[in-house]
C-alpha cells in the first residue's frame, strides 16, 4: 500500500546521471543485489516499524548506522535511475519506491528531530557569528576521534567531549549543523526536497517567532497603536529599540546563514523568504505606524523619534545585505517607508518646534538675566545635535524659506541665520540657526516690554551670551561654524557697549568732561549733587540686575566701575575742600571713591548692595 506521507512519484525531479556513469555499466543482477543488501539497513529503520518507546535517534545513538542510510539511499536513487532508464516493469521501480519512501520518512523523522532537539544549539546567536561559506561535512561528525582534522577541511578542528562548556556548545552547533546538511543534501538529492524543506521552514520559523515573542516584539496594527493612550504606547516603543538591532543582526542574520549552511543557495534563499519575511515585515510595520500617530507629533515627542529614525537607518546596510533578494521587496519597501515615515514625523515635529518658539508668550525676568525659553530652546537643540548625521539627511530637501514665514522687524537685535550663499553651509546648519534666529525674534518682543532701554540690551546680551556659550560647547560649534560664533560674540559686546552707555552715561554726564579742570564752588556743589542722584537711581535701578556668566559680569563691572570711579575720583579729589562755609562736606558729598567700588562690587549678582552700604558711613537712601 503507497505510503500515506509520501506519494508513489518524488516531489522534485530525480537528478540526471552523468554519461558513462555507474548505472550504465551496472546490470540488472548487480542492482538486484545493491538492493537487496541495502533492504535490511533500510527496514531496520522504518519509522512505522518502531514502536512509541522503541524509537531512537541513529544520529546519537549510532552515527555510523546514518551514514550506512545515506548509503542506501544513494543506492536505491541509482537503481531507480537504472530502471528508468531501462524501462523496467512497474513492480520493480514500485519495490524501490517504496524502500525510498521509508528510508525518506525516516530522514524526514530524523530531521525533525534534530530541528527540534537542537533549539539551543541552533539559536541565532550560536549561529549568527558564523559563514555562510562554511559547509559542514557529516563525515566528520558521523563518530568522535582522536584523529586530527584533515586540514583541507572546512570543518573547524574538533574539540573532544566534556573539555569545556563553550567548545562542547559549539561541537554540538557544528554536528546539528552538519547532520541537517547531510539529511537535507540526500532527501534533495533523492527527490524528496519538497518534504525536508516543508519541515525545515515549519520548525524555523516558530523559532524565529518564539525568539521575537521573547524580545517583547508584539504584532500591533496603526488601528490598535492610534487607539493607545501615549503612556501605555510609549514603553512598547522603548521595548522595540531596544530589541530591533539583536533581531536583525542576530535573529534574522543568523536564520539567513542557517539556512545557506543547511541548503544550496537557491534553496536556502526560498527558506529564508518563507521563515523572515512575515517576522521582518512586522518589526519594520511598527515604526511607520507609531509615525503615523499624531500623538507622536509633539516637540517632546522628538527624541524618541529620531530614535526610531536612527535605528532603522543605523540597520540599512544589514537590512540591503539581509533583504537583498527580488523576493524580499516588500520588506525593504516596508523598511523604506518606515524610515521615510518617521523622517517625515521628525520634520513636522521641528515645524510645531519652530512654531511654539516663535508663539511662545511667557513674560521676561524682572532683573533681565536668561529667560526659560532661551535655556530651554538651547537645550533642546543641544540634543539635536547628536543626532546630527540624521537630521542632515532629514532636513536635506527641506531649505529654510524666510519668505513663506517672515519674522517680524527687530527693534534691538540684529541675529542673522546662516547664510544660504555661504559655500560652508549645510542644510543642517542653516536649519538649526535659522531656529536661533526665531528665538531672538521671539526675545526681541519680550526684550521691547522693559520700561528701560538698558535693561532690554543687558537681556539681549545675557541670552545671546547664553546661547554663544552653549553652541560653542557642544556638536552646534562644527554645525553652525565658528564664522557664526564668532559674528554673534561681537553682537554680544555691541549689547553690553549699548547698556553701558544708557545704564551709566547719564552719571557720567554729570561731572565735568575735564574733571580737574578749575570751576567755581557754586558749580562743584551742583555737579556733588547731580552725581549723588544720578548714582542713586542708577544704582536703585540696577541693584538687582543680574549677569550670571561670572566672567561676562566681571568684565561689565570693571568697564563700569573704571569709567565712573576715575572720573569722580580725579573730580572728587580736586574738589572736596571747595564748599560754603554754611555746608558741610556731608551735605552734598555722599560718596567717597571707595564706597563706590563697593557698591560695584556686588551689583550684577542678583541682590543688592546692603551689606555694601553697611561698610560704609554713607548710607543709600
Amino acid at each position: 500500500m503507497k505510503d500515506s506521507t509520501f506519494s508513489s512519484n518524488p516531489s522534485s525531479p530525480l537528478p540526471s546521471t552523468p554519461p558513462g556513469g555507474l548505472e550504465e555499466a551496472l546490470s540488472e543482477t548487480v542492482i538486484e543485489e545493491s538492493i537487496s543488501r541495502v533492504e535490511p539497513i533500510i527496514r531496520k529503520w522504518d519509522v512505522d516499524a518502531c514502536g512509541l518507546y522503541r524509537f531512537s535517534t541513529l544520529f546519537v545513538d549510532d552515527r555510523k548506522e546514518a551514514k550506512s542510510l545515506f548509503e542506501a539511499a544513494t543506492t536505491l536513487q541509482k537503481a531507480i535511475n537504472y530502471y528508468l532508464k531501462q524501462s523496467a516493469n512497474s513492480e520493480e521501480i514500485l519495490r524501490v519506491r517504496r524502500l525510498m519512501q521509508i528510508a525518506m520518512k525516516r530522514l524526514e523523522k530524523e530531521f525533525h528531530m534534530i530541528l527540534s532537539a537542537n533549539r539551543k544549539n541552533l539559536d541565532s546567536g550560536s549561529v549568527s557569528n558564523r559563514s555562510s561559506r562554511t559547509r559542514y561535512s557529516f563525515s566528520e561528525f558521523f563518530e568522535f576521534s582522536e584523529e586530527e582534522v584533515n586540514p583541507t577541511t572546512t570543518t573547524p578542528p574538533r574539540t573532544p567531549p566534556g573539555g569545556n562548556a563553550k567548545a562542547d556548545a559549539e561541537r554540538a552547533t557544528e554536528m546539528a549543523m552538519a547532520d541537517l546538511m547531510g539529511i537535507a543534501d540526500c532527501m534533495i538529492k533523492c527527490g524528496y526536497g519538497r518534504e525536508c524543506i516543508r519541515v525545515y521552514k515549519t520548525i524555523r520559523k516558530s523559532m524565529v517567532n518564539e525568539s521575537l515573542y521573547h524580545l517583547g516584539v508584539e504584532r500591533l496594527s496603526y488601528p490598535q497603536m492610534k487607539k493607545m493612550e501615549w503612556l501605555v504606547l510609549e514603553p512598547k516603543i522603548k521595548r522595540w529599540l531596544r530589541v530591533i538591532k539583536f533581531a536583525v543582526k542576530t535573529v534574522l542574520h543568523g536564520e539567513k546563514i542557517l539556512c545557506e549552511i543547511v541548503f544550496s543557495e537557491k534553496v536556502a534563499e526560498s527558506c529564508f523568504l518563507d521563515i523572515s519575511c512575515d517576522a521582518a515585515l512586522n518589526l519594520f510595520s511598527f515604526p511607520e505606524n507609531v509615525a503615523k500617530c499624531k500623538k507622536l507629533l509633539s516637540p517632546e515627542k522628538m527624541f524618541i523619534a529620531l530614535d526610531i529614525y536612527e535605528a532603522v537607518s543605523d540597520l540599512w546596510p544589514e537590512i540591503e545585505s539581509l533583504f537583498a533578494s527580488k523576493f524580499f521587496t516588500a520588506v525593504r519597501t516596508q523598511a523604506t517607508a518606515a524610515r521615510a515615515k518617521t523622517g517625515e514625523a521628525v520634520r513636522n515635529i521641528l515645524g510645531q518646534f519652530e512654531a511654539a518658539i516663535e508663539k511662545d508668550s511667557s513674560k521676561s525676568p524682572v532683573a533681565g538675566g536668561v529667560h526659560p525659553l532661551t535655556r530651554y530652546v538651547m537645550n533642546y537643540l543641544v540634543f539635536l545635535s547628536d543626532y546630527s548625521a540624521h537630521i542632515s539627511a532629514i532636513v536635506e530637501d527641506w531649505p529654510v524659506n524666510p519668505q513663506s514665514n517672515p519674522l517680524p522687524e527687530p527693534q534691538f537685535s540684529s541675529l542673522t541665520a546662516v547664510s544660504e550663499d555661504d559655500p560652508s553651509a549645510t542644510p543642517i546648519s542653516r536649519r538649526l540657526s535659522w531656529l536661533i534666529l526665531v528665538l531672538f525674534s521671539n526675545l526681541d518682543g519680550k526684550a521691547a516690554q522693559y520700561s528701560n532701554a538698558a535693561l532690554s540690551y543687558l537681556f539681549l546680551a545675557n541670552n545671546l551670551n547664553y546661547v554663544v556659550y552653549k553652541v560653542q560647547n557642544c556638536n552646534l560649534a562644527l554645525l553652525i561654524g565658528s564664522g557664526w560664533i564668532r559674528k554673534h560674540e561681537a553682537k554680544v559686546k555691541r549689547y553690553l557697549a549699548k547698556y553701558e552707555k544708557l545704564g551709566w552715561s547719564k552719571i557720567l554726564s554729570s561731572l565735568p568732561e575735564n574733571p580737574t579742570a578749575e570751576i567755581s564752588p557754586k558749580e562743584v556743589k551742583e555737579c556733588f549733587k547731580k552725581f549723588n542722584s544720578s548714582f542713586q537711581e542708577a544704582y536703585k535701578k540696577q541693584c538687582s540686575w543680574v549677569i550670571p556668566d561670572p566672567k561676562i559680569r566681571e568684565s561689565v563691572k570693571f568697564s563700569v566701575s573704571r569709567k565712573i570711579i576715575s572720573s569722580y575720583m580725579m573730580f572728587y579729589q580736586k574738589h572736596r575742600g571747595k564748599h560754603d562755609k554754611e555746608c558741610t562736606v556731608e551735605s552734598f558729598i555722599r560718596f567717597a571713591p571707595e564706597d563706590l567700588e563697593k557698591y560695584f562690587s556686588n551689583m550684577f549678582a542678583g541682590t543688592t548692595s546692603h551689606k555694601a552700604s553697611s561698610t560704609s558711613q554713607l548710607k543709600m537712601p
